[in-house]
């Protein structure tokens, strides 16, 4: 099996998916899904898995030996489906499974404060309208039922002409409108 495996590497089409996996969570569920990609002899790009609530969520850029369209694709992970997990397939237009290339300065904000609605609105809308890409962005309720504490990071990416300064002020201005405590620091970007 392993060595049927290898050899299918060497015939991937072009063709790129997207999986997207939803359910309650349970150990096991990175092992299930892994193994089905292997067994059908996919190579996964990229990938992001994490809790949301209760749920486990798990999205895969991946792409398939050639001949496996998405109907065959889906048909493989109908056991998921029995254990409760929603599984969702959608094939990529070519150059959607490469990361672009985006220029500018990385930088990580962390947002702590009192848990209440609108508060990942008016930071994503000010980020936005500066246009800062936002490249990852995270939420977490922590503290106890008493004292809930919304924290959310973002992984952030500054448009040319845009300093580390500028945003520095910007957060400031919200942290006071909000009610809540913003940091920022700089990423260097590690070269592999």
């Amino acid at each position: 099996m392993y060595q049927r495996a290898l050899s299918n590497r060497r015939t991937f089409a072009m063709n790129h998916f997207a999986l997207t996996i939803i359910g309650r969570d349970h150990p096991g569920i990175v092992a299930s899904v892994t193994e089905i990609l292997f067994r059908l002899g996919c190579n996964i790009a990229d990938s992001s898995c994490t809790i949301l609530g209760g749920q486990f969520a798990m999205i895969l850029i991946l792409s398939p030996p050639e001949g496996i369209g998405p109907p065959a694709f889906e048909a493989a992970f109908d056991g998921l489906e029995k254990e409760g997990l929603s599984v969702f397939v959608r094939k990529l237009q070519p150059g959607g499974e490469t990361a672009p290339r985006i220029e500018g300065e990385l930088c990580m904000i962390s947002v702590y404060g009192s848990d209440k609605p609108g508060i990942v609105f008016p930071v994503a809308k000010a980020l936005g309208d500066r246009r800062i890409n936002i490249t990852d962005l995270n939420t977490k309720l922590i503290g106890t039922a008493d004292n809930p504490v919304y924290v959310m990071m973002i992984e952030a990416v500054l448009p040319p002409g845009f300093s580390f300064e500028d945003l520095a002020v910007l957060l400031d201005k919200l942290k006071k409108e909000l009610l809540v405590d913003i940091s920022l620091r700089s990423i260097t970007p590690v070269e592999l």
